[in-house]
């Protein structure tokens, strides 16, 4: 059964506020997520047509020392996914088979990377 707080969809409306426009959540959110308290500051991410993701902003967040470098809010989203999904569904976890190990070596045979190596800004991941 789900609960508030594994709940991850959390219905509103757009509304007016004095002369702003404001998004109306479902209170539910903010007691399943306290970190969205009032007067915290956010950001908005428009990811295309139709899709906004709401992140606090960086002075907000408690990040960890090593997130507090570089936070890319779409991928803490599907990390975020990823980690739900993993939990509810743990039936759907299933190790690497030897023959998928083989096919990676194969991929990554001539390969050669270090630590010290640097990406470029210019690519985009």
């Amino acid at each position: 059964m789900e609960t508030p707080m594994t709940r991850a969809e959390f219905k509103g409306s757009i509304t007016t506020t004095g002369r702003s426009e404001a998004l109306r959540l479902d209170k539910a959110l903010f007691k399943a997520h306290p970190e969205f308290k009032q007067r915290a500051k956010i950001r908005a991410h428009v990811l295309g047509p139709g899709s906004l993701l709401v992140t606090l902003d960086a002075g907000e967040a408690e990040l960890a020392p090593a997130d507090a470098v570089e936070h890319d809010p779409v991928v803490a989203a599907y990390l975020s996914f990823l980690e739900r999904d993993m939990r509810e569904h743990p039936e759907r976890l299933q190790p690497f088979t030897e023959a998928d190990i083989a096919r990676i070596q194969a991929l990554t045979r001539d390969v050669e990377v270090s630590d010290d190596d640097v990406i470029p800004d210019d690519v985009t991941l």
